[in-house]
Protein backbone atom coordinates (compact mmCIF):
# COMPACT_ATOMS: atom_id res chain seq x y z
CA UNK A 1 0.00 0.00 0.00
CA UNK A 2 0.74 3.51 -0.70
CA UNK A 3 1.39 5.35 2.03
CA UNK A 4 -0.31 8.18 0.82
CA UNK A 5 -3.71 6.23 1.10
CA UNK A 6 -3.23 7.44 4.51
CA UNK A 7 -3.04 11.33 4.28
CA UNK A 8 -5.51 13.70 5.06
CA UNK A 9 -6.06 17.88 5.31
CA UNK A 10 -6.58 18.69 8.72
CA UNK A 11 -7.11 22.51 9.72
CA UNK A 12 -3.85 23.39 12.24
CA UNK A 13 -6.71 25.61 14.52
CA UNK A 14 -7.59 21.73 15.21
CA UNK A 15 -4.53 20.65 16.63
CA UNK A 16 -4.99 20.73 20.93
CA UNK A 17 -2.46 22.50 22.42
CA UNK A 18 -3.73 22.51 25.78
CA UNK A 19 -5.64 19.36 27.72
CA UNK A 20 -9.84 20.14 28.02
CA UNK A 21 -10.37 22.12 30.90
CA UNK A 22 -11.35 18.66 32.97
CA UNK A 23 -10.05 15.50 31.86
CA UNK A 24 -12.47 13.25 31.01
CA UNK A 25 -14.49 16.06 29.97
CA UNK A 26 -13.88 15.63 25.63
CA UNK A 27 -15.66 14.32 22.77
CA UNK A 28 -15.88 10.82 21.63
CA UNK A 29 -17.07 9.75 18.22
CA UNK A 30 -18.76 6.59 18.27
CA UNK A 31 -17.54 3.97 15.02
CA UNK A 32 -19.26 0.76 14.36
CA UNK A 33 -17.03 -1.00 12.58
CA UNK A 34 -19.30 -3.33 10.73
CA UNK A 35 -21.55 -0.49 9.53
CA UNK A 36 -19.61 2.73 9.51
CA UNK A 37 -22.33 4.13 11.56
CA UNK A 38 -20.69 7.35 13.31
CA UNK A 39 -22.23 8.91 16.81
CA UNK A 40 -20.79 11.60 18.66
CA UNK A 41 -20.63 11.31 22.63
CA UNK A 42 -18.40 12.49 25.41
CA UNK A 43 -16.02 10.13 27.44
CA UNK A 44 -18.41 10.51 30.12
CA UNK A 45 -20.82 8.33 28.26
CA UNK A 46 -18.01 5.63 27.42
CA UNK A 47 -19.58 3.44 30.08
CA UNK A 48 -23.13 3.07 28.20
CA UNK A 49 -20.63 1.56 25.31
CA UNK A 50 -19.30 -1.09 27.69
CA UNK A 51 -21.13 -4.12 28.76
CA UNK A 52 -20.94 -6.74 31.44
CA UNK A 53 -18.53 -9.19 31.35
CA UNK A 54 -15.81 -6.98 29.03
CA UNK A 55 -12.15 -6.31 30.39
CA UNK A 56 -10.84 -2.76 29.60
CA UNK A 57 -7.32 -2.50 29.41
CA UNK A 58 -5.02 -0.07 30.44
CA UNK A 59 -1.09 1.09 29.19
CA UNK A 60 0.22 1.55 32.86
CA UNK A 61 3.10 3.28 31.71
CA UNK A 62 4.23 6.05 33.51
CA UNK A 63 5.71 9.61 31.25
CA UNK A 64 8.88 11.00 33.38
CA UNK A 65 10.49 14.26 32.45
CA UNK A 66 13.27 13.33 29.81
CA UNK A 67 13.93 16.68 28.42
CA UNK A 68 16.58 18.27 29.25
CA UNK A 69 17.39 21.74 27.87
CA UNK A 70 21.00 23.04 28.62
CA UNK A 71 24.57 23.77 27.70
CA UNK A 72 27.57 22.75 25.50
CA UNK A 73 30.79 23.02 28.03
CA UNK A 74 33.03 24.19 25.34
CA UNK A 75 30.98 26.84 23.32
CA UNK A 76 27.72 27.66 25.87
CA UNK A 77 25.96 26.93 22.85
CA UNK A 78 22.30 25.89 23.37
CA UNK A 79 21.39 21.70 23.49
CA UNK A 80 18.95 19.35 23.92
CA UNK A 81 18.80 16.13 25.56
CA UNK A 82 15.68 13.81 25.02
CA UNK A 83 16.34 10.16 27.34
CA UNK A 84 15.04 7.38 25.70
CA UNK A 85 16.59 4.21 27.31
CA UNK A 86 19.04 2.97 30.12
CA UNK A 87 21.78 1.44 28.48
CA UNK A 88 22.72 -0.41 31.48
CA UNK A 89 20.78 -1.19 34.92
CA UNK A 90 22.34 1.84 36.54
CA UNK A 91 20.86 5.74 36.20
CA UNK A 92 24.48 7.14 34.63
CA UNK A 93 24.32 5.67 31.31
CA UNK A 94 21.82 6.71 28.45
CA UNK A 95 20.70 6.37 24.56
CA UNK A 96 19.64 10.11 24.37
CA UNK A 97 18.13 11.33 20.93
CA UNK A 98 20.67 15.16 20.89
CA UNK A 99 19.06 18.57 19.58
CA UNK A 100 21.68 20.90 18.95
CA UNK A 101 23.32 22.96 16.01
CA UNK A 102 26.39 21.01 16.17
CA UNK A 103 28.02 17.62 15.06
CA UNK A 104 27.47 15.40 17.82
CA UNK A 105 30.87 13.98 18.73
CA UNK A 106 32.13 11.69 22.06
CA UNK A 107 34.05 13.63 24.42
CA UNK A 108 31.38 16.38 23.96
CA UNK A 109 30.79 17.67 27.81
CA UNK A 110 26.65 19.15 28.41
CA UNK A 111 25.82 20.85 31.44
CA UNK A 112 22.13 21.34 32.78
CA UNK A 113 20.46 23.65 35.57
CA UNK A 114 23.64 25.74 35.70
CA UNK A 115 26.05 23.03 36.21
CA UNK A 116 24.01 20.31 38.55
CA UNK A 117 23.85 17.79 36.23
CA UNK A 118 26.73 17.36 33.84
CA UNK A 119 26.91 14.41 31.11
CA UNK A 120 29.25 13.55 28.56
CA UNK A 121 29.04 12.09 24.95
CA UNK A 122 30.45 8.49 24.86
CA UNK A 123 29.13 7.22 21.58
CA UNK A 124 27.41 8.77 18.44
CA UNK A 125 24.36 7.08 17.09
CA UNK A 126 22.18 7.60 14.10
CA UNK A 127 19.51 9.26 13.41
CA UNK A 128 20.46 12.38 16.16
CA UNK A 129 20.87 9.77 18.61
CA UNK A 130 24.15 9.48 20.87
CA UNK A 131 24.75 7.18 24.03
CA UNK A 132 25.74 9.79 27.30
CA UNK A 133 27.24 9.32 30.85
CA UNK A 134 25.67 11.42 33.85
CA UNK A 135 28.34 12.12 36.56
CA UNK A 136 26.31 11.27 39.50
CA UNK A 137 26.83 11.38 43.04
CA UNK A 138 23.44 10.04 43.76
CA UNK A 139 19.89 8.67 41.94
CA UNK A 140 19.04 10.47 38.79
CA UNK A 141 15.45 10.99 39.38
CA UNK A 142 15.62 13.60 41.49
CA UNK A 143 17.33 15.83 39.13
CA UNK A 144 15.28 14.83 36.63
CA UNK A 145 12.51 15.98 38.28
CA UNK A 146 14.26 19.42 39.17
CA UNK A 147 15.75 20.47 35.93
CA UNK A 148 13.62 18.19 33.20
CA UNK A 149 10.66 18.73 31.04
CA UNK A 150 7.66 16.66 30.29
CA UNK A 151 8.75 15.88 26.28
CA UNK A 152 5.08 16.79 24.34
CA UNK A 153 5.06 15.95 20.61
CA UNK A 154 5.94 18.84 18.57
CA UNK A 155 2.81 19.76 17.28
CA UNK A 156 2.16 21.68 20.82
CA UNK A 157 3.54 24.45 21.12
CA UNK A 158 5.66 25.70 24.42
CA UNK A 159 8.51 27.72 25.51
CA UNK A 160 11.61 26.40 27.23
CA UNK A 161 10.46 29.08 30.05
CA UNK A 162 6.58 28.32 30.64
CA UNK A 163 6.85 27.08 33.82
CA UNK A 164 3.18 27.37 34.56
CA UNK A 165 2.07 25.73 31.26
CA UNK A 166 4.38 22.89 32.68
CA UNK A 167 3.37 22.32 35.61
CA UNK A 168 -0.14 21.55 33.95
CA UNK A 169 1.72 19.07 31.52
CA UNK A 170 3.51 17.37 34.15
CA UNK A 171 0.02 16.63 35.26
CA UNK A 172 -2.31 16.32 32.73
CA UNK A 173 0.16 14.27 29.82
CA UNK A 174 0.02 11.06 32.54
CA UNK A 175 -3.13 9.03 32.79
CA UNK A 176 -4.43 8.68 36.47
CA UNK A 177 -3.09 5.60 36.74
CA UNK A 178 0.23 5.51 35.62
CA UNK A 179 2.80 3.39 37.67
CA UNK A 180 5.97 2.00 35.72
CA UNK A 181 8.24 4.88 34.84
CA UNK A 182 9.66 4.37 31.26
CA UNK A 183 7.47 6.11 28.68
CA UNK A 184 8.73 9.31 26.82
CA UNK A 185 5.51 10.07 25.36
CA UNK A 186 2.16 9.24 26.92
CA UNK A 187 -0.42 6.33 25.76
CA UNK A 188 -3.02 9.34 25.02
CA UNK A 189 -6.15 7.41 25.06
CA UNK A 190 -5.78 6.85 29.08
CA UNK A 191 -5.50 10.45 29.20
CA UNK A 192 -9.25 10.93 29.25
CA UNK A 193 -10.11 8.33 31.88
CA UNK A 194 -10.87 9.25 35.42
CA UNK A 195 -10.76 7.42 38.71
CA UNK A 196 -14.40 8.43 39.11
CA UNK A 197 -15.52 7.30 35.48
CA UNK A 198 -13.31 3.62 36.00
CA UNK A 199 -15.00 3.07 39.38
CA UNK A 200 -18.17 3.72 37.55
CA UNK A 201 -17.25 0.83 34.87
CA UNK A 202 -16.20 -1.44 37.01
CA UNK A 203 -20.00 -0.63 38.84
CA UNK A 204 -21.63 -2.24 35.90
CA UNK A 205 -19.58 -5.39 36.04
CA UNK A 206 -16.38 -4.79 33.83
CA UNK A 207 -12.89 -5.89 34.43
CA UNK A 208 -10.02 -3.37 34.33
CA UNK A 209 -6.31 -5.02 33.79
CA UNK A 210 -2.93 -3.44 32.82
CA UNK A 211 -0.18 -3.57 31.05
CA UNK A 212 2.96 -1.76 30.41
CA UNK A 213 4.28 -0.74 27.18
CA UNK A 214 7.13 2.39 27.18
CA UNK A 215 6.25 4.17 24.75
CA UNK A 216 8.74 5.71 22.92
CA UNK A 217 9.87 8.13 19.97
CA UNK A 218 9.00 5.09 17.33
CA UNK A 219 5.77 4.97 18.19
CA UNK A 220 5.35 8.89 16.52
CA UNK A 221 7.99 8.54 13.74
CA UNK A 222 6.81 9.66 10.60
CA UNK A 223 6.59 7.33 7.63
CA UNK A 224 9.18 8.15 4.89
CA UNK A 225 9.04 5.40 2.86
CA UNK A 226 6.42 5.62 -0.38
CA UNK A 227 5.09 2.30 0.67
CA UNK A 228 3.65 1.44 3.99
CA UNK A 229 5.32 -1.86 3.83
CA UNK A 230 8.74 0.46 3.86
CA UNK A 231 8.80 1.40 7.34
CA UNK A 232 10.02 -0.44 10.18
CA UNK A 233 9.19 0.31 13.85
CA UNK A 234 11.10 0.95 16.50
CA UNK A 235 11.24 -1.71 19.32
CA UNK A 236 9.38 -0.50 22.58
CA UNK A 237 9.47 -2.80 25.85
CA UNK A 238 6.56 -4.50 27.25
CA UNK A 239 5.64 -6.72 29.94
CA UNK A 240 2.35 -8.45 30.66
CA UNK A 241 1.41 -9.39 34.35
CA UNK A 242 -0.19 -12.80 35.37
CA UNK A 243 -2.95 -11.04 36.70
CA UNK A 244 -3.44 -9.44 33.29
CA UNK A 245 -3.04 -12.82 31.03
CA UNK A 246 -5.63 -14.59 34.08
CA UNK A 247 -8.10 -11.84 33.22
CA UNK A 248 -7.82 -12.21 29.34
CA UNK A 249 -8.32 -15.60 29.67
CA UNK A 250 -11.56 -15.54 32.04
CA UNK A 251 -12.94 -12.97 29.90
CA UNK A 252 -12.44 -14.65 26.45
CA UNK A 253 -14.06 -18.03 28.64
CA UNK A 254 -17.33 -15.84 30.04
CA UNK A 255 -17.82 -14.53 26.44
CA UNK A 256 -16.81 -10.30 27.29
CA UNK A 257 -14.96 -8.23 24.49
CA UNK A 258 -11.62 -7.36 25.06
CA UNK A 259 -11.46 -3.70 24.92
CA UNK A 260 -8.03 -1.76 24.36
CA UNK A 261 -7.80 1.96 25.73
CA UNK A 262 -5.19 3.29 22.80
CA UNK A 263 -2.92 2.02 20.36
CA UNK A 264 0.21 0.99 22.47
CA UNK A 265 -2.09 -1.61 24.50
CA UNK A 266 -3.42 -3.15 21.10
CA UNK A 267 0.16 -3.51 20.15
CA UNK A 268 1.21 -5.09 23.33
CA UNK A 269 -1.68 -7.80 23.15
CA UNK A 270 -1.23 -8.24 19.77
CA UNK A 271 2.61 -8.94 20.01
CA UNK A 272 2.06 -11.31 22.48
CA UNK A 273 -0.79 -12.97 21.25
CA UNK A 274 1.22 -13.56 17.81
CA UNK A 275 4.53 -14.64 19.45
CA UNK A 276 1.74 -17.23 21.62
CA UNK A 277 -0.83 -18.92 19.25
CA UNK A 278 -3.41 -16.44 19.90
CA UNK A 279 -2.83 -16.62 23.66
CA UNK A 280 -1.98 -14.06 25.87
CA UNK A 281 0.33 -15.49 28.53
CA UNK A 282 2.59 -13.32 31.31
CA UNK A 283 5.76 -12.12 29.86
CA UNK A 284 8.10 -9.14 28.64
CA UNK A 285 10.53 -8.35 25.94
CA UNK A 286 10.24 -5.50 22.92
CA UNK A 287 7.81 -4.96 20.31
CA UNK A 288 8.62 -3.40 17.04
CA UNK A 289 5.24 -5.18 15.56
CA UNK A 290 3.58 -2.77 12.83
CA UNK A 291 -0.13 -2.95 12.32
CA UNK A 292 -1.39 -1.82 9.08
CA UNK A 293 -3.95 -2.99 6.42
CA UNK A 294 -4.12 -5.99 6.05
CA UNK A 295 -4.30 -7.33 9.43
CA UNK A 296 -5.80 -10.28 11.38
CA UNK A 297 -6.81 -9.29 14.86
CA UNK A 298 -6.18 -11.78 17.65
CA UNK A 299 -7.27 -9.86 20.15
CA UNK A 300 -9.00 -7.12 20.52
CA UNK A 301 -12.44 -6.39 20.09
CA UNK A 302 -12.78 -2.61 20.46
CA UNK A 303 -10.25 0.25 21.00
CA UNK A 304 -10.50 3.75 22.75
CA UNK A 305 -8.20 6.28 20.70
CA UNK A 306 -7.36 9.41 19.86
CA UNK A 307 -7.32 11.14 16.20
CA UNK A 308 -4.07 10.52 14.76
CA UNK A 309 -1.88 12.33 12.40
CA UNK A 310 -2.11 12.01 9.03
CA UNK A 311 0.62 9.23 7.51
CA UNK A 312 1.11 8.19 11.10
CA UNK A 313 1.56 4.59 12.28
CA UNK A 314 -1.42 4.84 14.57
CA UNK A 315 -3.16 6.08 11.40
CA UNK A 316 -2.72 2.65 9.80
CA UNK A 317 -3.52 0.90 13.03
CA UNK A 318 -6.92 2.31 13.25
CA UNK A 319 -7.75 1.65 9.24
CA UNK A 320 -6.59 -2.13 10.06
CA UNK A 321 -8.98 -2.54 12.65
CA UNK A 322 -11.76 -0.22 11.08
CA UNK A 323 -11.28 -0.30 7.45
CA UNK A 324 -9.29 2.44 5.77
CA UNK A 325 -12.24 4.13 4.22
CA UNK A 326 -14.43 4.08 6.83
CA UNK A 327 -11.52 5.51 8.67
CA UNK A 328 -11.24 8.49 6.93
CA UNK A 329 -14.89 8.84 6.40
CA UNK A 330 -14.92 9.23 10.42
CA UNK A 331 -11.91 11.02 10.53
CA UNK A 332 -13.59 13.93 7.72
CA UNK A 333 -16.55 13.72 9.56
CA UNK A 334 -14.68 14.65 12.78
CA UNK A 335 -12.89 17.80 11.00
CA UNK A 336 -16.22 18.70 9.96
CA UNK A 337 -17.51 18.63 13.79
CA UNK A 338 -14.61 20.78 14.85
CA UNK A 339 -13.33 17.47 16.64
CA UNK A 340 -9.98 18.22 18.82
CA UNK A 341 -6.69 16.03 16.92
CA UNK A 342 -3.84 14.50 18.74
CA UNK A 343 -2.66 13.90 21.73
CA UNK A 344 -4.58 16.48 23.99
CA UNK A 345 -7.78 16.36 21.42
CA UNK A 346 -10.98 13.98 21.05
CA UNK A 347 -11.25 10.44 21.09
CA UNK A 348 -12.92 7.99 18.99
CA UNK A 349 -14.58 4.46 20.07
CA UNK A 350 -13.93 1.60 17.40
CA UNK A 351 -16.25 -1.23 18.37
Amino acid sequence: MQTSDFDYVLPPELIAQEPPAVRGSSRMMILDRQTGALAHHRVADLPRFLQAGDLLILNDTRVFPARLLGRWEDTGGAVEFLLLEREDTSDAQWRVLVGSGRRVRAGLRASFGEGALMADIVARGEGGQAVITFDLNGPLEPLLNRFGTTPLPPYIQRTAVDNARQHIDRERYQTVYARNVGAVAAPTAGLHLTEALLDQIRSLGITCATVTLHVGIGTFRPVTSETVEGHHMDAERYCVPIETADAVQACRARGGRLVAVGSTSVRTLETVAAAHDGMIVACSGRSDLFIHPPYTFRVVNAMLTNFHLPRSTLLMMVSAFAGRERTLDAYAAAIHAGYRFFSYGDCMLLQ
